[in-house]
């Protein structure tokens, strides 16, 4: 569905329903009273949005998982991050319920079911990881389970997400996303106010690793050097210049262009990835390099993150907006650039030690936020990427590749 609907959708008909839901739980705490909640028996995670977003979470899993040891948890998503979700291996596949949204039909069909699903299941206490959208609340809602955590606005203005819940977590900007998820872990079993004020905060995490299976690596850079057989014994640097969903995250393409050209003067070989979508961007990418042998263009390349992870295991640097590759980036060795400036790498940074974020703090900037449902006010002059030259680049990307592993050429002849 086109992210302009879905922020339509959820603002005229998510406020109403919210709304509802509102008034029954109020009245049904007026009918039955509040009874305080048992150590749940299953838990419920709903993270429905960005694939990056996940990689994130995973810290809160392990804290589900360390303080409520017998309980089983489930997991609600969108079926496109579902990959993602199989590779860091935190729930259970049989616990997964996956939602389409590529169009209204298939979404509101996938969520009845789902619906019918949870309350099959008989879940205990809901973990609502979103921020940007009300259907997580609305699913919560409608769980049956008489426990439901979420981000609460309190006394601030915008986020309104109905009155529901029964541990209201405080959205603080000013943390770090992995920070913030696991408070909402915490909150299950919090009776601070406001909730999870007395859970511990850890400063960094290890990001997830990603295992491939014996040879699986070798294969799939051996397959890459027959369709691209120019890569063979270069340093490949892979460059992501598409801003996915949210156009507005994306360092200009002529700032791609320059960081290309001069390495491909240095002899490096680069490859820019991306969706099959991505593919016109990449071409034109490779048009401003002049059609050079040594660029090529892996948009849709990829078979699964699984594949494209095989393929960061190959190259020796990633130069990449804002978005998922960044993220994925972080469950391997890879050195990675990453450019910040709508949203601040103070939230979203990975938790990679080989990771680099660029960030141009202008007076507007960031302008994505929870409280505009990324809604950015900007009228398209990103400037607080423009402002980030291809030299500042080029000088943390020399420097990145003297650190990289020397023996990915040997690996890539």
């Amino acid at each position: 569905m086109d992210v302009a609907l879905q922020k339509l959708v959820d603002r005229w008909v998510g406020i109403p329903l919210c709304a509802a839901l509102s008034v029954w739980h109020g009245a049904l705490r007026l009918i039955y009273g509040a009874f305080p909640p048992a150590p749940p028996r299953r838990i419920l995670v709903i993270l429905l949005s960005e694939m990056g977003s996940l990689v994130l979470a995973e810290p809160m899993f392990r804290r589900l998982r360390e303080r409520h040891p017998q309980a089983r948890i489930h997991m609600m998503l969108f079926r496109r991050n579902r990959q993602l979700l199989d590779l860091l291996q935190v729930v259970d596949p049989e616990c997964v319920i996956t939602i389409r949204d590529d169009s209204p039909r298939n979404l509101l069909a996938d969520l009845w079911t789902a619906v019918r699903q949870v309350r099959a299941w008989r879940i205990d206490a809901v973990v609502d990881c979103e921020l940007f959208a009300r259907i997580s609340a609305i699913l919560s809602g409608l769980s049956g389970a008489g426990h439901r955590v979420g981000f609460h606005r309190q006394t601030q203005e915008g986020l309104y997400r109905g009155s529901f819940l029964t541990s209201r977590v405080p959205y603080n900007p000013y943390r770090h996303l992995s920070h913030q998820l696991v408070s909402l872990a915490d909150g299950l079993d919090s009776l601070s106010t406001p909730r999870a004020k007395d859970g511990r905060v850890e400063a960094t995490y290890l990001p997830p690793a990603f295992t491939p299976e014996p040879g699986e690596v070798e294969r799939e850079v051996a397959q890459l050097h027959r369709d691209h057989p120019d890569l063979r014994g270069r340093r490949l640097v892979l460059l992501y210049p598409s801003g996915g969903l949210l156009p507005i995250r994306a360092w200009p393409l002529e700032h791609y262009v320059s960081v290309a050209r001069e390495l491909l003067a240095q002899g490096c070989a680069v490859g820019v990835i991306g969706m099959p979508e991505d593919r016109p961007l990449a071409e034109a990418l490779r048009r401003g390099c002049g059609d050079h042998p040594l660029c090529v263009s892996l948009a849709g390349y990829t078979r699964s993150v699984r594949h494209l992870l095989c393929l960061f295991r190959r190259a020796s640097l990633l130069i990449t907006n804002d978005g998922g590759p960044g993220q994925f980036a972080a469950m391997t060795p890879l050195h990675t650039i990453v450019m910040f400036g709508p949203e601040t790498p103070a939230l979203y940074r990975s938790w990679s030690p080989n990771a680099h974020a660029f960030f141009t703090q202008l007076p507007c900037s960031p302008c994505l936020t929870a409280y505009n449902h990324r809604s950015s006010p900007c009228d398209g002059d990103n400037q607080c990427l423009k402002r980030i030259m291809p030299d500042q680049v080029l000088t943390r990307a020399r420097q990145m590749l003297e650190q990289a592993r020397p023996e990915l050429v040997e690996h890539a002849a």
